[in-house]
């Protein structure tokens, strides 16, 4: 098995299920060996920036070869760069049998023959001028040292064939579809299809799995392979990659690379799974593989010819399945690297300070189980450490503007000051005031916490964890809230240099401002108005009302009676 990328470009996902298809099909087998050849003959385009591209992508994809650049191999040369006096000995072979002759006709003579042959409406193809030339005027040309090339004498009458693994039965009336193909240009650069069918018979490639697109490149290499007396291989074309609006899979369709994949925050398991699914199946209803069960279940006979739809939506729920059964071990790496990108963490090297470590620990643990990407755990950390109350008080979003409703009329205001009295009061958990005592720290007692004052309030927990979260994490989405404090402070002991974080401290004050400033659940002009009645004897001043609210919970303790706390609430009262 083989895979021959030009390095052109990027590594796309069409290449990358072709190198799959190749790796499957050579793992499955106990001898079975997967080949890379880096065909490079387009002098122009090819570059070693791409090529070395695409060996780190293959590489990032799992999909580690036998023989090729960088392990080597009995070929000893993987680059058809590399191997010019290879083509150069097989084209004289062909001179010598009779299969290949040389052509010296100009460029502005074989134009002049394309011309021709449009108006008259017959086959655009090499008319054959120099196939039968005299041998004593080929020898003259050649010893004056005039431009030619190379080119395969097409025999007349033929017909070739293949049992494609994925098309079945295809043969080609030769004759019809092509004319003499040039071999060797007049540079001296072989042509792709030559070299192909060249290379695959001396590194002893047994199968050919490639694109539909390569099926008509077949009549030739058959050709050149028969010729030169060698077996061809078996071949498997397998079915082209189509864009949601069913034309060719290309970059206007968006995300096409695997290195752009990667950027996104996919994972290299994720994208064997979705690109094996990308015209195979094994006959099941199944859908997630581990790369050991696809090595398994694969099998060239059900490579469908249909074309495949390229859909985003199911890669990324794909990505979403690996993500969320993936050991902490190999992720957190991953995460610490995105972190890094983002300028949230400056550390860098092999090792990771214990903080940092309690940060990514905190964070991924707290993210995996809603993520899809590897990326979405770095954008779940930014939330927890903003507090975008404010915004989300001020969204006019349907869906938030319904969440809201249903939290602001319940009280809000009235749990906030609570909340805020709670906390000022030290009652939440102690890593709540001191960082360093974060990464350790038990997340159950939040929540423990937040019963505490819920019971107080006489909230049940459904009336409880959606205004804790609006007033805890400034949101009404996310992940749950005790994660988020966690997280919260273990960045603040990690040194997190964010300009969006904002410490406990901060929200709770920014909460009781709110509270006393805002309107909240209360009536117009701030006026507060009790649920229960709207008798002029219930309605005070807000500012005042929350301030009395705040003295209340913060004396509650130290009231033992009644007749006391009324005694402290009234000195307040007049002093305001």
């Amino acid at each position: 098995m083989r895979f021959a990328p030009s390095p052109t470009g990027s590594l796309h996902v069409g290449g990358a299920r072709t190198a799959l298809y190749n790796w499957l099909a050579a793992r499955k087998t106990v001898d079975g060996k997967f080949l890379l050849r880096i065909e490079d003959t387009d002098v122009a385009r090819s570059t070693r920036e791409s090529e070395d591209s695409m060996l780190a992508d293959l590489e990032w994809l799992g999909l580690d070869w036998d023989e090729g650049p960088r392990v080597g191999g009995p070929c000893k040369m993987y680059r058809q760069s590399e191997r010019s006096t290879i083509y150069k000995e097989a084209v004289d072979l062909l001179v010598a049998s009779g299969h290949a002759y040389p052509c010296f006709c100009s460029e502005e003579e074989l134009e002049e023959k394309r011309v021709k042959a449009k108006i008259a409406g017959s086959q655009v193809a090499y008319d054959g001028t120099w196939r039968e030339a005299d041998p004593e005027q080929v020898r003259e040309n050649l010893a004056a040292g005039l431009p030619h090339t190379y080119r395969f004498k097409v025999p007349k009458g033929k017909v070739v064939s293949i049992d494609d693994k994925v098309r079945g039965h295809v043969e080609w009336d030769v004759q019809a579809t092509i004319g003499d193909f040039i071999l060797l240009r007049s540079s001296g650069v072989p042509v792709y299809n030559f070299c192909v069918a060249v290379d695959d018979a001396l590194m002893g490639v047994t199968t050919v799995v490639r694109a539909e697109e390569h099926l008509t490149n077949t009549v030739r290499q058959l050709l050149v392979l028969e010729a030169l007396g060698f077996t061809a291989p078996e071949y498997a074309h397998a079915s082209l990659i189509l864009g949601s609006d069913k034309s060719k899979l290309s970059k206007r369709h968006g995300a096409t690379s695997c290195g752009q994949f990667r950027e996104k925050g996919y994972l290299p398991d994720a994208m064997v799974n979705y690109l094996a699914l990308l015209g195979w199946n094994d006959g099941t209803d199944k859908e997630v593989y581990s790369r050991e069960e696809l090595i398994e279940a694969f099998d060239l006979s059900r490579v469908t010819a249909s074309p495949a739809m390229f859909d985003d939506a199911k890669l990324r729920w794909l990505n979403g399945q690996h993500l969320r059964a993936m050991p902490l071990k190999p992720l957190l790496p991953l995460v610490h690297e995105d972190l890094m990108a983002r300028g949230l963490l400056q550390e860098s090297g092999s090792e990771v300070s214990d903080k940092i470590g309690a940060f990514l620990m905190a964070a991924t643990v707290a993210a995996q189980p809603k993520a899809e990407l590897v990326t979405d755990i770095a954008d779940m950390a930014v939330a927890a450490l903003s507090y975008p109350f404010t915004e989300t008080l001020g969204s006019t979003e349907s869906a938030e503007q319904k969440r809201l409703k249903t939290i602001l009329d319940d009280d809000f205001a009235g749990f906030a000051v609570a909340l805020a009295a709670s906390f000022d009061n030290h009652e939440a958990p102690d890593y709540c005031y001191d960082a360093v005592l974060a990464a350790d720290a038990d997340e159950s007692l939040v929540l423990k916490w937040l019963t505490r004052v819920g019971s107080r309030e006489n909230r049940d927990k459904k009336r409880l964890l959606m205004p804790a979260r609006l007033a805890l994490t400034g949101s009404t989405t996310g992940i749950d809230v005790s994660s988020q404090l966690k997280l919260l402070q273990c960045a603040l002991d990690a040194g997190v240099d964010a300009s969006f974080l904002v410490p406990m401290h901060e929200r709770i004050r920014q909460l009781k401002d709110w509270a006393i400033s805002d309107s909240g659940s209360f009536g117009g002009d701030n006026i507060y108005v009790h649920p229960r009645e709207e008798s002029a004897a219930t309605i005070i001043d807000l500012k005042t009302f929350s301030k009395l609210r705040m003295v209340y919970e913060a004396n509650r303790r130290r009231a033992e009676e009644d007749s006391d706390m009324f005694e402290i609430l009234k000195a307040a009262y007049e002093q305001l």
